[in-house]
């Protein structure tokens, strides 16, 4: 590799799983929407069963055993079709193989799964128990995106340097989700958001890189 050039960002094997497994439903699904297997009702039932249900949390009835427990496993691997899919994983591969190249690939995925059970409870909390469900990886994402931020906020101190830019980062982040917010009418998970990315925060306050 020739001086001064950039490292090549390698992609794990357990991010490919997680892209995998968040691809082949939606997959599944939009080729049902379009009639090419399946049957267009096949999304609202993966969405019932698998999405997140804030009521579910208060005082809703579940639609099987367990439902309320389950939900914040699967709400990570359900979409709202392809591109909400592709910038989800697109955001995956890049901020899980550089957190999963500093603390390794288990830790990582830990992470991701910890991250995602905290935007479910986030959004549970702080959401209505409405008739919408709350699905996509995106709570998992921003507990990868705010882990990044907290270990480059890190590793710019050690250096004696101004953790300005990471600030900077995140205000663009806040910003971004209320420009979102406001352009899907209040439909967007911020709370999922949020949920996840203290999550990140606190997971590399908490446990060191094996990196320096």
């Amino acid at each position: 590799m020739p001086p001064g050039t950039p490292p090549r960002l390698r992609v794990p094997a357990v991010i490919w799983a997680l892209v995998i497994a968040s691809t082949l439903p939606e997959l599944l699904l939009t080729g049902a929407d379009l009639r090419l297997w399946g049957d267009p009702s096949w999304r609202m039932a993966a969405y019932e069963y698998g999405g997140f249900w804030s009521g579910l949390l208060r005082d809703w009835v579940p639609t099987y055993p367990g439902q309320a427990f389950a939900m914040f496993a699967t709400y990570g691997f359900l979409h709202g079709g392809l591109s909400h899919l592709a910038l989800n994983m697109v955001t995956l591969i890049v901020f899980g193989s550089i957190l999963a190249q500093r603390y390794g690939g288990g830790a990582m995925l830990i992470l991701y799964g910890l991250s995602q059970i905290g935007g479910g409870l986030a959004y549970g909390l702080l959401s209505p128990a409405d008739n919408v469900p709350m699905v996509g990886a995106s709570g998992a994402i921003f507990g990868l995106a705010g882990a990044f931020l907290m270990l480059s906020a890190r590793q710019l101190r050690i250096r004696g340097q101004s953790v300005i830019p990471v600030l900077k980062s995140a205000g663009a982040l806040v910003l971004l989700n209320l420009v979102l917010w406001w352009a899907m009418a209040g439909g967007l998970a911020w709370q999922a958001h949020l949920g996840g990315a203290l999550v990140g925060i606190a997971f590399v306050a908490l446990v060191p890189p094996r990196q320096a």
